[in-house]
């Protein structure tokens, strides 16, 4: 039997370090520039491109990595170096994570290296789930898909929200209802080509964090689809659709829609994400508390200095063990049986909100300005609690998982 350890093998090592390497030479003296023009940093991407990051290929390398720890070591890198240039290179990765939960073989292999380009035409992806009107709650979503059995074409009408990469993807999922009856059940998701007409980027978000990550509506208008673009394919659709209907007859079990499918396949790496923003805050505030000087020491000398950085700390290593299991889990095929992936996204998200917090209070004036990192990690740490489920969406499932209540 393999003895128990929690270090990272050579392989993953060499690879966490070259990772770390491109976040310190390239995002990070990017980073300032790009929150600030608060567009996709294009450059940044190609060069990332021209690296092997940003590509198909060492995605699939980390995703398969048999410990699951590939895809949160490269996320708290990445991460570590600015979390909005850090998106816009892993943003395409939701998208294929939708295509990979739901699509077939020869779907994944047609669509995802198309998200990706290559390095002299580096593009993007879009993962379309949210509404106005629907954002934690699937169930209200009013996108519609409808089939025309005719010309074996779906045809797609609303409008998206929150869409990372929105309207200039190469490739956009969307997710969309089939079956209004069946609620949240009756959601499928859909592969829309490039330069479909009727789908158009709506309204451009000026947000608070993550600015340097392009966040849009994309509107859809008669957008048609051919049938193979249906995630999955008819005849599996059509199975899910009746046994939801079998179940909701009954009062049986829940069956997965195809937005949920995505986001608890991706929720410990938002964590690891999370985790990357947190250790980056607390570096930059434990190096000021050693060379910051008041009274004539050091304010690490100071015990309420010094005993908030061991909680940032122990906070940071307990979110990342926490993902770290999540991620082992789901490589190895065990269940959630505790919701531990929720878990790993909502300590992971809250530690990088408090920790960035007290980073900033540690720098005082300074860490209020844009002279220092912290101020921007702290805006960046926001995002986290809020997207791919609320803090308190992750503690309703966590609740509802461990009792088996439908907790509202």
């Amino acid at each position: 039997m393999a003895e128990f350890t929690l270090e990272l093998n050579d392989d993953q090592k060499q690879v966490r370090d070259w990772l770390h390497g491109f976040a310190a030479e390239v995002i990070r003296p990017a980073a300032s520039e790009w929150d600030e023009r608060e567009e996709t940093p294009w450059p940044v991407i190609q060069e990332a491109a021209k690296v092997g990051i940003y590509s198909l290929d060492f995605y699939a390398q980390q995703f398969f990595d048999p410990t699951g720890l590939g895809i949160p070591m490269a996320m708290e890198e990445l991460f570590w170096g600015d979390a909005g240039i850090a998106l816009s290179i892993v943003g395409t990765g939701l998208a294929a994570v939708g295509v990979l939960a739901n699509g077939t073989e020869e779907q994944i292999g047609t669509w995802i290296p198309q998200m990706y380009g290559d390095a002299d035409d580096v593009k993007v992806a879009a993962f379309c789930s949210s509404e106005p009107d629907a954002g934690s709650d699937v169930a209200s979503m009013r996108t519609r898909a409808v089939y025309d059995e005719a010309k074996d074409e779906w045809v797609l009408n609303g409008t998206k929200t929150w869409a990372t990469n929105g309207g200039i993807a190469n490739v956009h999922v969307v997710v969309a209802v089939v079956d209004p009856e069946l609620g949240s059940k009756g959601h499928a998701s859909f592969i829309v080509p490039p330069a479909t007409p009727g789908l158009s980027q709506g309204q451009k978000f000026k947000k608070h964090g993550i600015r340097a990550s392009h966040t849009a509506e994309v509107v859809l208008e008669d957008v048609r689809v051919p049938g193979h673009c249906l995630l999955g394919g008819k005849e599996k659709l059509d199975e899910r659709l009746a046994r939801a209907r079998e179940r909701a007859k009954s009062g049986g079990e829940r069956v997965k829609n195809a937005a949920m499918a995505t986001f608890e396949a991706s929720r410990p790496a938002v964590g690891a994400m999370a985790v990357g923003t947190a250790r980056a805050a607390y570096e930059v505030a434990l190096d000021y508390a050693k060379t910051r000087t008041q009274f004539g020491r050091p304010i690490i000398d100071n015990q309420g200095i010094a005993f908030q950085l061991a909680d940032m700390r122990t906070q940071i290593d307990a979110a990342r063990l926490l993902v770290w299991r999540a991620s082992w889990m789901a490589s190895a095929g065990k269940p959630f049986t505790a919701a531990e992936g929720s878990m790993s996204k909502l300590y992971a998200s809250e530690t990088a909100k408090t920790v960035t917090a007290q980073a900033v209070q540690i720098l005082g004036g300074n860490g209020f300005t844009r002279e220092y990192p912290v101020e921007r990690m702290h805006r960046d740490a926001a995002i986290y609690t809020i997207f791919e489920g609320t803090s308190e969406i992750q503690r309703l499932v966590i609740a509802r998982t461990l009792s088996g209540m439908p907790i509202r």
